[in-house]
């Protein structure tokens, strides 16, 4: 066995570009000798035995007492994991599934998994099809699953997988924090109890005695949102362990810290920066219910919890922190908070001043992605900058911006600071590729980098600045639009919540920049007004929404991102309404009998004709509104019912 070293802890302040290559005069083989996730959670447990690092919330109310686990149980926890595992058959090359809400346990999954195997996590809210499918891709021998209904019906869930999934050899029940002895009944066939097998294992050591190289693949990592087929993103332990080293470097951790990790664990920032690299250096992460930031309960109460808990960062994902600034401090303390940061989407300027305004907490913002380990820059405590500058790029990793080709990918022609194009990346956390090495050819561009598909530019202190994402670019006419201009402008209205610009499908164009808004609790606004203000706020004129529509609820993804292939299907069947309610107009259809239209982003666009409503005009109406759908650059479909 290796010997124990010191767990991670910062520096020096990091304020500049010329610091973070001060961390690079150490060689890297010197500078991080860790070689696994499991010898981070040693280290930390060797310097921080009785210190807490887990704190979990059962509810949303300050005064609720919380579980707490000490750094020693956790290693303990981590330990009787892995042994399981491995007395599971679970080897080295081995994926352990696992189906959980934010627990306690999550953390056992995620560390003993990797410590015995490879740890898959699954994102609870796919539908079945598309967890066998990533599960079948990935080999899955075990699955860890909540033993309940209660958040996203996971136990259900679990146990019609485990039919479905041929590699499948056991399932591991995870009992609700507080559950009563034996509630959860007698267990199948094929079913185990996960804590009470647990503890049959012993806590202090590796049962395998494995030697866990840095090149050992630590996790599969599924992207792409909730669509498409399944990719699978593998990490090695050396990627993540550079991940957590980095952020903790750059951040300035120390086990005096104290942070709230809202993310949920089955997405890579929730577990890399959010909770390997506080769970590295010692810090105590705090997990705020099964529902984490989905619970409306603890968004309400997130300023008293702050007081009560005394956590020393704040990080949240950009619509989680416009949910917050709704919520009135009420005189909560919140001075502990001493650095707080976002990711995941580029922040709206007024967002970011609005936030500062309200709590005088300036946002900070990070660039990650999954193929790089969770993370690429970094904004240090202290480095303030405008909203959409992400920070430095990671020490000993390079960054480049190339123009854009043709189709919208990475060109070989490198822009100068100050000019936008396509981010790139070489760094010690960038993935092992996906499972599908097809995939992993796309990902990188023809002599070796990354290629993100985030758009933006470097200032001139070296700081990347993010304007948006390749595919989310409005192409009218051959012209270039970034949402993001559009955003902005939109997004300082006061009455504005949420916003997201997409291109709405046009038969001359091929897309015409529309706009989608929430609006702020009890504002009142026309969405004329709003299109308005924002084309006076757009100085470009073919950038300027055509319309502004206002809507109740912002589609997201499970990690808070705002979901723009459910907007631009809504913008598709609004392209599709406006013709179908022409084409009835000529015909004399009247409204009772008019088609029924249905857009989404898989199947496209629908026209449902009543064909009995319809009477005789049926045949004709199908005839004359394909004819007035088929020039646009979207799937369409007229069909008579």
């Amino acid at each position: 066995m290796r010997p124990v070293a010191p767990p991670f802890k910062a520096s020096f302040p990091i304020r500049s570009l010329a610091d973070v290559r001060r961390l690079e005069a150490t060689p890297l083989e010197q500078a991080i000798t860790a070689r696994s996730t499991y010898e981070l959670f040693r280290n930390a447990a060797a310097a921080h035995g009785n210190r807490t690092a887990l704190t979990f919330l059962r509810d949303a109310d300050p005064e609720t007492p919380p579980i707490r686990w000490t750094y020693a149980q956790l290693l303990a926890g981590i330990h009787q994991t892995a042994n399981l595992l491995h007395s599971l058959g679970v080897g080295p090359q081995d994926a352990v599934a696992v189906l959980l809400p934010g627990c306690l346990e999550y953390h056992l999954a995620l560390w003993g998994g990797e410590a015995a195997g490879i740890v898959q996590p699954l994102n609870p809210l796919l539908t079945d099809e598309k967890l066998v499918s990533l599960m079948s891709a990935a080999g899955a021998k075990v699955l860890i699953a909540y033993g309940s209904d209660a958040d996203s019906g996971m136990w259900s869930k679990a146990m019609r997988l485990r039919g479905q999934v041929p590699s499948l050899r056991k399932v591991l029940r995870v009992a609700p924090h507080d559950e009563p002895a034996n509630a959860g009944g007698e267990l199948p066939e094929g079913i185990g109890d996960f804590a009470a097998l647990r503890r049959a294992q012993p806590d202090d050591r590796l049962v395998s005695g494995r030697d866990i190289a840095p090149q050992d693949i630590a996790a599969y990592f599924h992207t792409g949102g909730t669509t498409g087929a399944p990719k699978l993103a593998r990490h090695s332990h050396g990627a993540q362990v550079f991940t957590a080293w980095a952020c903790v470097k750059l951040q300035g951790l120390t086990h005096e810290d104290v942070t709230i990790n809202g993310y949920p664990l089955f997405h890579v920032a929730g577990v890399l920066p959010a909770s390997l690299a506080a769970l590295s250096a010692g810090v105590e992460t705090i997990m705020p219910t099964t529902a984490l930031l989905r619970s409306k309960a603890v968004v309400a109460n997130y300023w008293r919890l702050v007081e009560k808990f005394r956590p020393t960062s704040l990080s949240a994902v950009p619509t989680v922190l416009a949910a917050l600034a709704n919520v009135p401090l009420a005189g909560a303390d919140i001075s502990s908070i001493k650095y707080c940061r976002t990711g995941a989407a580029v922040l709206a300027p007024e967002l970011a001043a609005r936030f500062e305004r309200l709590f005088g907490l300036h946002v900070h913002e990070s660039l990650g992605m999954t193929e790089m380990a969770g993370i690429s820059t970094v904004t240090p405590p202290g480095v303030k900058g405008p909203a959409g500058c992400v920070g430095f790029p990671l020490p000993y990793s390079q960054m480049r911006i190339v123009a854009l080709d043709d189709h919208g990918g990475a060109s070989d022609r490198e822009q100068p600071p100050g000019e936008h194009g396509m981010v790139l990346f070489k760094s010690p956390n960038v993935f092992s590729g996906f499972l599908d090495a097809g995939d992993t050819a796309k990902a990188f561009t023809a002599d070796g980098w990354l290629a993100t598909g985030d758009l933006g530019w470097i200032d001139g202190e070296g700081r990347l600045n993010l304007t948006g994402r390749s595919k989310d670019l409005i192409i009218r006419s051959g012209h270039n639009i970034d949402p993001k201009t559009i955003e902005d402008a939109l997004g300082a209205h006061p009455a504005v919540q949420l916003c997201a610009a997409v291109g709405a499908p046009d038969a001359y164009a091929g897309e015409l920049p529309v706009a989608f808004a929430t609006l702020v609790p009890g504002a009142e606004v026309t969405e004329e007004e709003l299109r308005a203000f924002t084309a006076g706020r757009v100085d470009e004129a073919p950038a300027r929404p055509k319309s502004v529509t206002v809507i109740e609820h912002m589609p997201m993804t499970n990690v808070g991102k705002i979901y723009k292939p459910e907007l631009r299907a809504l913008a598709a069947g609004q392209v599709a309404t406006a013709l179908v309610a022409q084409g009835c107009d000529e015909l004399g259809i009247p409204p009772a009998a008019r088609p029924r239209v249905v857009a989404d982003e898989h199947q496209g666009v629908r026209v449902l004709i009543d064909a009995v409503a319809a009477g005789a005009l049926a045949g004709p109406l199908q005839a004359s509104l394909e004819a007035a759908l088929k020039p646009l650059p979207v799937k369409t479909a007229v069909q008579l019912g």
